[in-house]
């Protein structure tokens, strides 16, 4: 309030300056002047030397934007003002420029020096605001601009920069999708974040870009769960939502001892002696299989920390943490959300709307939870009709012996709305009460029979349609009411009731055999007349009772199926055709004659009414596939429960000093303490400092305590840092001393893994296990913000080579952070790396070393030196690892065609790697294979050292399968992790088959139909010869040659690597260039590949 007088005088004062005053006439508004002299007054401000004027200017155009109107020709006059230097007006050109830069982009390309220039402004809402403008230039050509800027605001110190960097990582990932390995380095940093402000944006940015990271998350999970409380409302959404999906692939299902609990309580309070003692053995067995479940304490940390944010005013907040209790949380603290969920209903009818179709999911299978909330689902005459129908459902839901009576008392009065849809909707919600529990079935028949005599026709309608149902169940016992519904025929002209009082008539004609044939009389003379769907079922009643009362019926039926014979519509047709052959015995009819009686009066079984929410629950909760029942773009499934619980380590982060100390014998002993106690965690001594607040928050029982605490934490981490700059020395010591052991060992382990040609399967999992053990267990959280590159260090809370690590990069001299600093993206080609250390080299896996040890072999299928390293030139290779891409490290990987050592069902990919640095590289492996559900990885063996400028073969295996989906890895050294994926033509799935020409005719007679594809293609003239087509079938698959008798046809075999499904090619020439190429495969999708790949490589 206090601004308004000053701005008011500086107005003044500028126009009692002899300057124009402008903006107050009337006319100037665009209504009565004429287009080519639109918004003159304002272009004339932003053209004024006077910073007051342009503001005013600026504020008219956004109050412009802000009503909806179009004010995209001001571009020009907007845009020269970005070099203001008057910090208001820069703000309000920022604002427009976001509304528009996408729209002129030439334009604003025209700017861009400027927006940089603002990317290094002193104020913190200029540089976010050039950053975001940046971002919402979408031209492909300033991607690596784009890069620059928001890796330097990702290291900003004002974290809205940051925020606002984190919000332009999905824009730049939109516009170019090869940038993910870059902007996941980004993504990474900014998870390490400890600021609220920070957090909700970053883990949207990676629901965007990498959601299938989840090991970005391992180290920040502690950290993410404490921050929740206080981070904005939509953060809070995107983070619950996101750690609901971690917490399935993470933890184990709370409820998966929930039935053996059951039946020990049952038995304990029902069962004799001699019930107890034969059961014995068999509940032995059941507890011998099921291990007595323990949550996990950072399963615990998630449910305690999201409980508050139940009391949060914001629904979607509400609805988010409802969704998490219910996919994560044990059955028995699962109640705590249906208050919270009740309480949103008095909101707004949308909201409503969301709430209550997630209420009728969670009613299926958690009944009890609403109960005590009945009268809440009790429908008001003021809900829309969407609203009724979804409490209708819930209250159906919630039905039981006790409350059943009170509900069907309020559906009484529902009957009586003026909303039909919402009537019949109540029709049919009786009609679940009825089958549900069998005490009222009869009950709400009698209440269903009144209605048909209702003045209301589709009251009527709905209502047979719901008896025919329940007369299914015990028809014997009501012949009254289906004869009261053969009178209705003459009045209800609704389809479907027609049709379902004839089909109750036809079904139980025997119960009522002298109105039956009168109801038929009367159809068939309204037969033309009537829907299709009506026809149908007096063309069944006719034939039912022609077969139980011929006497009567004969004629009629003769007649109804004259009439149907000559019918419009084709399914009529075909029905009458059908029966008439079925029913009516003539020569030429077979043996179905005889059992006409059995197909058409044959016992059939009661329709089960369920919920139309029933299945609904495999959607998550709360998201869009959800409310639609169907997978929206997008949407990502909820992982299954896994069986074994992952190792909770990988959660650990560096434990904090909690007082400086010198010497490492006195934190040792601070640390070997446990943090859990005993009954709370399993995790050991190695806890984070991010799960202080966790027992903090434990002890006081209030979320307040948790976030004081964890600002508590941050100050111990940056003691940390400082300390752990004073004992460089004293941990390079002890690394070195502990160097050599373990060299040994991974030594030792590399030689069984190089002599054993075909371990078996438990000295595979023994290797994979080592294997994890020595891999670093996560990503470092805290990166270097000088760096351009932010090389990630691997660390774990016990591993020597995360240390070692970083007691290097602490060692790097400045001037190194300096030149790396000053790299951009367009000097990559000139980029040299630094000069190499003295290392003393080591030997590589070779081909002449697997020579060495062939005799070692303790199988045939030994890995010798062909299999290994075939002429690389003449397979075709594929790359997958660039040199610039890798920094020198250049991989390239080709399919072998041989059958791979370790598994039969596995296609083996060579891979060779190629050291193009001046340094040796270390431990290069595969870390973390997460293949697609179904597919395997066998990773190749670790090679220890790589010298500059050498080159190594390995061999791993991967079954796809028998599909051509990739298959994604990390590919790692000792200091970078590189992710990489390998797609397989369709013609490398498959292995050669040897088999006569007879065998092959059998076999393809066995494969017809809609297992054959056939193509015709033209045949080019270099590719006439026998030797050239087979060349070129054989390169685009691996497939064998099939003797064959005729001289014009080439046939070839093979099966599919993972199931040995068998793929028969039959390449037949035709007159001049045409041929005719056919595909035999009961694997439709393969084949429909492969005839493409087959005609490609014959045609090209």
């Amino acid at each position: 309030m206090a601004a308004s007088p000053a701005y008011g005088e500086e107005k003044g004062g500028s126009s009692s300056l002899g300057e124009p005053e402008y903006g107050h006439d009337p006319a100037s508004g665009g209504i009565f002047s004429s287009d080519y002299k639109r918004h003159d007054d304002l272009k004339e401000m932003l053209d004024s030397n006077k910073d007051s004027l342009k503001l005013e200017a600026m504020k008219r155009i956004v109050a412009m934007i802000a009503r909806g109107k179009n004010a995209s020709d001001l571009f020009p006059a907007v845009v020269k003002n970005v070099a203001c230097k008057n910090i208001e007006v820069k703000k309000l050109v920022y604002v427009y420029l976001v509304r528009y830069a996408e729209e002129q982009q030439d334009l604003a390309l025209l700017s861009i020096s400027t927006f940089q220039r603002g990317l290094k402004d002193p104020n913190q809402l200029i540089r976010a605001s050039a950053l975001r403008v940046l971002s919402s230039i979408r031209v492909p050509i300033i991607v690596p601009i784009m890069m620059l800027a928001i890796k330097e605001a990702a290291s900003d110190m004002s974290p809205y920069v940051r925020k606002t960097a984190a919000h332009a990582i999905p824009k730049l990932y939109s516009l170019d999708s090869d940038q993910k390995d870059q902007l996941i380095e980004v993504i990474e940093k900014l998870l390490a974040d400890k600021t609220t402000l920070v957090a909700g944006s970053v883990v949207m940015a990676f629901e965007e870009v990498c959601p299938e990271r989840i090991d970005l998350i391992h180290k920040n999970y502690r950290k993410l769960c404490n921050l929740l409380i206080d981070v904005e409302e939509w953060g809070q959404v995107v983070i619950i939502n996101m750690l609901t999906r971690y917490a399935r692939t993470q933890f184990l299902s709370p409820n998966q001892n929930e039935s053996l609990l059951e039946e020990n309580t049952e038995k304990a309070f029902y069962g004799s002696e001699e019930e107890d003692a034969k059961d014995a053995k068999a509940e032995a067995a059941s507890l011998a299989k099921r291990k007595p479940y323990v949550m996990d304490p950072d399963h615990r940390l998630l449910l305690r920390n999201t409980k508050p944010l139940l009391q949060s005013r914001n629904a979607a907040v509400v609805m988010a943490v409802a969704q998490l209790y219910f996919h994560l949380a044990p059955k028995a603290e699962v109640g705590v959300i249906a208050k919270a969920l009740v309480r949103l209903l008095r909101s707004h009818s949308e909201v409503q709307y969301v709430v209550l179709q997630n209420v009728a999911t969670m009613s299926i299978k958690r009944r009890g939870m609403f109960e005590p909330y009945l009268k809440s689902f009790y429908i008001r005459s003021t809900d829309p009709t969407q609203i009724k129908i979804l409490k209708l459902e819930v209250l159906t839901n919630l039905a039981n012996e006790t409350n059943i009576s009170t509900i069907l008392r309020e559906f009484q009065t529902y009957i009586r709305s003026m909303d039909k849809d919402f009537v019949a909707a109540t029709i049919q919600a009786i009609g679940r009460c009825a089958t549900n529990i069998g005490k009222v079935r009869d009950t709400c028949l009698n209440g269903l029979v009144q209605l048909l005599s209702n003045r209301d026709e589709l009251v009527v309608a709905e209502s047979v349609v719901v008896i025919k149902k329940l007369l299914q169940m015990q028809p014997a016992q009501h012949s009254e009411i289906i004869k009261h519904m053969a009178k209705l025929t003459d009045n209800i002209q609704v389809p479907m009731a027609r049709a379902s009082i004839l089909w109750l008539i036809g079904e139980y004609c025997e119960h009522v055999p002298k109105i039956a044939p009168d109801v038929l009389r009367k159809m068939a003379k309204s037969f033309t007349n009537e829907e299709d769907i009506v026809k149908l079922q007096v063309i069944n009643l006719a034939a039912k009772l022609y077969l139980t009362n011929s006497k009567q019926s004969k004629l009629l039926t003769q007649y109804v199926l004259n009439l149907a014979k000559y019918d419009q519509n084709y399914d009529i047709r075909d029905r009458a055709r059908f029966i008439r052959q079925l029913i009516v015995p003539t020569e030429k009819s077979g043996a179905l004659n005889k059992y006409a009686k059995k197909l058409f009066l044959a016992q059939k079984p009661a329709p089960i009414l369920e919920s139309s929410f029933k299945d609904r629950d495999h959607f998550q909760l709360g998201s869009l596939s959800h409310l639609l029942n169907a997978k929206a773009v997008g949407y990502q499934e909820l992982p299954d429960w896994p069986d074994e619980a992952p190792d909770p380590s990988v959660r650990n982060v560096e434990v904090p000093e909690w007082t400086k100390c010198t010497s490492r014998e006195k934190r040792k002993e601070k640390v070997e303490k446990p943090f859990y106690s005993d009954s709370e965690g399993e995790s050991g001594p190695t806890e984070s400092a991010d799960s202080e607040p966790e027992s903090g928050s434990e002890e006081n029982g209030s979320s307040s305590s948790s976030g004081s605490s964890s600002s508590g934490s941050e100050e111990e981490d940056e003691e940390e840092e400082e300390d752990d700059s004073g004992e460089q020395s004293e941990d390079k010591e002890e690394e070195e001393e502990k160097r050599p052991k373990r060299k040994d060992k991974e030594g030792s382990h590399k030689a069984v893994l190089g002599t054993t040609g075909s371990p078996s399967e438990e000295e595979e999992e023994e290797g994979a296990k080592k294997a994890k053990k020595k891999a670093p267990q996560g990503r470092k959280g805290r990166a270097e913000t000088s760096s351009e590159a932010s090389t990630s260090e691997s660390s774990s809370s016990g591993s020597d080579s995360g240390s070692e690590a970083e007691a290097k990069q602490r060692k790097a001299p400045p001037s190194s952070k300096a030149s790396s600093k000053e790299i951009s993206l367009l000097d990559l080609d000139d980029f040299t790396p630094p000069p190499p250390q003295p290392i003393p080299s080591s030997s590589i896996i070779s081909t002449s070393l697997v020579t060495d040890l062939e005799g070692l072999t303790l199988t045939d299928t030994s890995l010798t030196p062909t299999l290994l390293s075939p002429a690389f030139s003449a397979v075709k290779t594929y790359e997958l690892l660039h040199r610039m891409a890798g920094e020198g490290l250049a991989v390239e990987y080709c399919f072998s065609r041989r059958p791979f050592p370790g598994d039969p069902h596995m296609v083996a990919v060579q891979i060779q790697i190629s050291n193009n640095t001046d340094t040796e590289v270390k431990n290069l492996r595969v870390n973390e294979p997460k293949p697609l559900s179904g597919m395997r990885i066998q990773e190749f063996p670790e090679i220890e050292h790589l010298a500059p400028g050498d080159t190594a073969t390995v061999v791993m295996g991967i079954d796809f399968c028998d599909s051509t989906q990739a298959a994604n890895f990390q590919l790692c050294t000792h200091t970078r992790q590189f992710y990489v994926s390998i797609q397989p033509p369709v013609g490398e799935l498959m292995a050669p088959v040897f088999m006569s020409e007879n065998e092959f005719k059998k076999e393809q007679g066995k494969l017809m139909g809609m297992s054959e594809i056939t193509e015709k293609l033209t045949l080019p003239e270099k590719c006439r010869s026998d030797h050239t087509i087979v060349q070129q079938v054989t390169s685009a698959a691996n497939v064998g040659r099939v003797p064959c008798g005729a001289s014009n046809e080439y046939r070839f075999a093979a099966k599919t690597v993972t199931s040995g499904s068998l793929v028969l090619i039959t390449l037949e020439r035709r007159e001049g260039s045409t041929a005719q190429l056919t595909i035999n495969s009961e694997k439709m999708v393969i084949g429909t590949m492969l005839v493409k790949d087959i005609i490609q490589a014959l045609t090209q």
